[in-house]
């Protein structure tokens, strides 16, 4: 499920947007404040990002730069939100690498189509490519597991785990980071959950569950 974070200080149009993009099938959240989407950032990175312009701590369009600037999170698709009445906004935007805009005020139906036209554009179809490392291989679109050729039955959780960790190969992922993308936020177990499901992975990948290391007290990794 691909994930959108929304950054917005009108609370009435943060909840009409965050309802009607978990109605179409997205995972969202919303921030009225800029500082607290950094914070957010810097545990999980989102497939898209609505951000509007006018922020009560910092101006979208530097929000939008500071983006950009960094290499860990600049090619996230980003569609700017503008006043109808703030042409060169717009302008600024796309110069500093918007890759859509909407202006208020806007239908729901619009919302929805725009950000599941640059989903497309983008690749966040990342979620139905094939993933590949080494011996391992997953289909999304089939939610197909295969090790040497040979396919392995795995839990939901499991091949959400293990997909997640095959998008991230190379990368040290913080046990918080996925236990946060994995169970969600409101997720009230513990995270030993998270060691249970690295174990029986390994065990059903084999020999190819050597590919999932620990990294003591921060997290795992997959290389």
């Amino acid at each position: 499920m691909e994930q959108i974070y929304i950054v917005e200080d009108d609370k009435n149009i943060l909840e009409i947007e965050m309802y009607a993009l978990k109605s179409a099938g997205y995972e969202v959240t919303g921030f009225e404040r800029a500082s607290e989407f950094y914070e957010k950032l810097d545990i999980t990175v989102p497939d898209l990002i609505l951000l509007d312009i006018m922020l009560p701590d910092e101006d979208g369009l530097h929000v939008l730069r500071r983006i950009r600037e960094d290499d860990r999170i600049a090619n996230i698709p980003v569609i700017m939100v503008t006043a109808k009445s703030s042409e060169i906004d717009t302008v600024k935007g796309l110069d500093l690498g918007a890759d859509d805009y909407i202006t208020k005020p806007f239908g729901i139906m619009e919302l929805i189509s725009r950000v599941k036209a640059l989903l497309r554009r983008s690749g966040s179809g990342k979620e139905k490519q094939r993933l590949e490392l080494a011996e391992i291989v997953l289909e999304p679109e089939q939610r197909l597991c295969m090790v040497n050729q040979q396919p392995i039955e795995l839990t939901f959780k499991e091949y959400e785990l293990l997909a997640f960790l095959l998008r991230n190969a190379g990368i040290v992922m913080k046990r918080n980071v996925l236990m946060d993308r994995i169970w969600g936020i409101d997720f009230e177990g513990e995270s030993r959950t998270l060691d249970m499901h690295i174990k029986t992975l390994r065990k059903k990948l084999g020999n190819a569950g050597n590919h999932i290391q620990t990294v003591r007290n921060v997290g795992y990794i997959v290389k």
